[in-house]
């Protein structure tokens, strides 16, 4: 029996996009492995490993379901493709004509990030050529990281090359825990160079983290939140201190004086000193000195500041600050330095796919954000909800001020009724709509609530291209594995089919393969494509690392930054035209909600982080065995807060606040701060009869709020622990 090695790529938003060869007999996949070819190499985690198990597992959807019990029972009955198709277009028709197609909320999300059927594309094509559709805004990962980027640099693509590590002399990871997450394939191996190279690497973060353990020499912890309040303090040391590149600063940035004066207590009366800090975030002030006098010296230093704790309320002040050191250091365009931004790479991006045409609700729209609340916007893109206020609008609508009233809900690639903020409140919205259509791999939470559920293939299933997590520098052709499993089909070709019953002719204008032909020929980085199919894993030839802005640091006359004032802006006018207090024009720290200092921390004291997990993509593989036998789903305490509670390592503890509560396991460790605790997010809401969750998911105790820049707020959290 001849075995086929087909080679492709995972496509899930888990921090890599990495190499799966996957060997085949008969059609079906025996075992899978990964790069064993030249450096660097893009290795599978263990999550590529066991996408046989999940493609072949015993509970995936292999044909259209219908509902049949209540809504959120997850009673459905087998049915034929035309009556789901039939049943799907009925409803998508019904809702246009009875209610307009604002009625119609479309969620598509992250489950799938390929260049041709991912990131949504098929059916915001579909629904635009239908008429339009409400959707969503706020990237739940880094909206707060996106927020400071484009008001401190203009621009998103702001990174360093991971190569570029080796020529640092600090590496400071900043909440970045790139053994369990990635945050770029390749990561964790550039910082095992850099250790073995004899680089000193700190790493800050309520958790002693795997990353922390194999590979940093010290480890500072501090409390969820004021991450901003230790970067201030930092930079009260290094001006005290006269530490700061003042060329830099001066050559190359607008508003430090203004920065310095709130730093120094000029501006409020109160020098954000050390003890200041240690005061707010409990990493002690002679820690804090140390660390900014080594972040000033150790010039060229990277300061990797990830996106967890912009993850909080007020992130992007985190963001901001971190920026504005990274300057002050003159870290900013010099190789072995970093800018502390979204790391996107100039290269590696598809530029140009299938057009999806524009929202036609947009178009429509004359006064855009008049009269809406903070929570939407309505514009070209057409109406919008942030996504930490989804649950929210679903059920208040236009009287509440959000631009529809949404009577039915198409969700593909997400699992929201998991991953958004407050499940006690999203059940109460899912139960209010006409019409929920879920296109699924499995029974997930947000599938049990769906009226018709419609089977979608595995990437491994059909063929795309895989673009690389935060870009660069290569693409991998991601080759047809294995035919559909059962009557599964991909979102391309349930768009296709359901265009001419919504009364769409040219949606079909070109095949599959025509379209993927159609995205190599149009973006120049790729090769031709034939070579491309049979030479799949395209590595970028790079004879230096790429340094973000080193042109505007060589010559600014000719290469401004993206702002207005063509500088880094530490003070922003645009963020002052805001008049929004909550959004100063400068870094500063601003105490989240929920914070130690609440008076709601009386009641719950334990400030809750819900962290991404090495066995988990967001809430994709909660259900593989594989995966979950290899470590229980628990709640992490340090044993100064389990002694107080009568709590031992093993136990099954109740966590709970006032939206929610849940039923787990607990870890004693002192890998965790005291006063804080957590849990791995994405695991599957799975309640009781009394509401209770019973599957560990920490979203069932989040706060349903937005941060003012846009920040989704699931690090900010207060919970009490106690023994079943």
């Amino acid at each position: 029996m001849s075995t086929q090695i087909v080679t492709t790529s995972c496509s899930y938003d888990c921090g890599g996009r990495c190499v799966i060869r996957a060997h085949v007999e008969d059609g079906v996949i025996k075992r899978i492995e990964t790069d064993d070819g030249e450096e660097p190499q893009l290795r599978a985690c263990l999550r590529g490993r066991a996408n046989r198990q999940r493609v072949y597992a015993p509970d995936r959807l292999l044909y259209p379901m219908k509902r049949t019990g209540e809504r959120g029972e997850g009673k459905f009955q087998r049915i034929s493709w035309d009556e789901a198709l039939d049943s799907v277009s009925k409803e998508l028709l019904r809702v246009k004509e009875t209610y307009s197609n604002q009625a119609i909320c479309y969620y598509g999300a992250s489950g799938t990030m390929t260049a041709f059927q991912g990131q949504r594309r098929p059916f915001t094509r579909l629904l635009n050529m239908f008429g339009g559709f409400t959707g969503r805004w706020g990237v739940a990962s880094y909206e707060g990281l996106a927020f400071a980027c484009r008001y401190t640099y203009g621009t998103m693509t702001c990174g360093n090359s991971r190569d570029d590590l080796l020529n640092s002399k600090l590496i400071i990871l900043w909440g970045m825990n790139p053994a369990d997450t990635m945050m770029r394939t390749g990561t964790a191996s550039w910082l095992a160079k850099a250790k073995e190279a004899g680089i000193k690497i700190i790493c800050v973060d309520p958790r002693y983290t795997e990353a922390a353990a194999s590979f940093a020499q010290q480890w500072l912890p501090i409390h969820p939140g004021t991450d901003a309040a230790v970067l201030i303090s930092m930079a009260y040391v290094m001006i005290k201190e006269g530490l700061q590149d003042q060329h830099f600063l001066n050559t190359y940035t607008v508003g430090f004086e203004k920065f310095r004066d709130y730093v120094m207590g000029i501006e409020d009366g109160i020098p954000k000193t050390p003890a200041w800090a240690e005061a707010i975030s409990g990493m002690p002030a002679t820690a804090i000195a140390t660390l900014a006098k080594e972040y000033a010296i150790s010039k060229p230093a990277s300061l990797l500041a990830a996106w967890s704790p912009g993850r909080t309320a007020f992130g992007e002040q985190f963001h901001r600050a971190s920026m504005t050191l990274a300057a002050m250091t003159g870290n900013i365009g010099i190789s072995g330095g970093n800018s502390t931004g979204y790391e996107g790479l100039p290269y590696g991006a598809i530029s140009k796919s299938i057009p999806v045409g524009q929202n036609p609700l947009g178009q429509q729209m004359t006064k855009p954000w008049e009269g809406l609340n903070p929570y939407s916007k309505a514009d070209k893109d057409g109406p919008a909800f942030h996504v930490a206020k989804i649950f929210e609008a679903l059920i208040e609508g236009t009287k509440a001020g959000y631009p529809s009233d949404i009577k039915l809900l198409y969700v593909i690639a997400g699992n929201p009724l998991n991953q958004l903020l407050n499940i006690n409140k999203g059940v109460a919205a899912l139960k209010k709509l006409e019409t929920i259509i879920v296109q699924e791999q499995f029974m997930t939470p947000t599938a049990r609530f769906a009226d018709i559920v419609l089977p979608v293939n595995s990437h491994l299933e059909k063929p795309d291209i895989s673009a690389p997590f935060l870009t660069g520098p290569y693409f991998i052709f991601m080759n047809q594995v294995i035919p559909s499993q059962g009557e599964s089909k991909s979102d391309w070709e349930i768009a296709c089919e359901l265009a001419p019953r919504l009364g769409i002719s040219n949606f079909t204008e070109k095949s599959e393969e025509e379209w993927l032909k159609y995205i190599v020929e149009n973006n120049s980085v790729l090769p031709a494509y034939d070579s491309f199919r049979q030479n799949p894993v395209f590595k970028m030839s790079l004879s230096n690392p790429h340094v973000a802005f080193r042109e505007q640091i060589e010559d600014l006359k000719n290469h401004p930054f993206a702002t207005p004032s063509g500088k880094i802006e530490i003070y922003s006018q645009r963020i002052a035209d805001m008049n929004n207090p909550q959004l100063p024009p400068i870094p500063k720290y601003v105490e989240t909600w929920e914070s130690p200092e609440d008076s709601l921390a009386r009641k719950y004291p334990l400030q809750l982080i819900t962290t991404h997990s090495k066995f988990r993509a967001n809430s994709v593989f909660s259900n593989v065995s594989w995966v979950v036998e290899l470590e229980t789903h628990a709640l992490w305490i340090n044993p100064l807060d389990a002694v107080t509670r009568g709590v031992k390592n093993g136990d099954t503890i109740r966590v709970f606040n006032n939206r929610g509560e849940m039923r787990v396991p607990v870890r004693v460790t002192e890998r965790i701060t005291p006063g804080v605790v957590q849990i791995p997010a994405g695991a599957w809401y799975n309640p009781d009869k009394n509401g209770i969750d019973l599957g560990g998911c920490a979203n069932v105790l989040t706060r349903d709020e937005m941060s003012p820049g846009g920040a989704f707020p699931d690090n900010t959290c207060l919970v009490q622990v106690e023994k079943v």
